[in-house]
């Protein structure tokens, strides 16, 4: 899997575990809050998604050779209500121009 394939990867599964987490939240609010269990069948599910979640945030860090504190750091990001969404855009920022970075050392001779 290439490089960009990877962050492709990452960032549609954060932005799937945020949109996911957002709706458990809801689930939890109708639940506990009113005793509604429209979206009682979500929690499992959600549990799968952020697993995938944290698969391709291991490939995007491992290809990127983040430290173990911030792949751990952007992995728990996907834990918290918004914060996906955000951590998902410094990430991606960051990662495209280090994957653009290394695309174009490449091309370059060493003499």
């Amino acid at each position: 899997m290439s490089p960009r394939a990877k962050l492709t990867f990452f960032r549609l599964m954060a932005f799937v575990v945020g949109v996911g987490l957002l709706l458990l939240v809801v689930h939890m609010v109708l639940r506990y809050g009113f005793d509604n269990g429209a979206l009682e069948w979500w929690p499992s599910p959600h549990g799968w998604v952020y697993m995938v979640y944290l698969v391709a945030t291991a490939l995007l860090g491992f290809e990127l050779r983040w430290s173990l504190g911030r792949m751990v750091g952007v992995m728990l990001a996907g834990c918290i209500p918004f914060l996906s969404f955000w951590v998902e855009h410094r990430v991606a920022r960051d990662a495209r121009a280090r994957i653009e970075a290394r695309g174009s050392d490449a091309g370059r001779v060493v003499a």
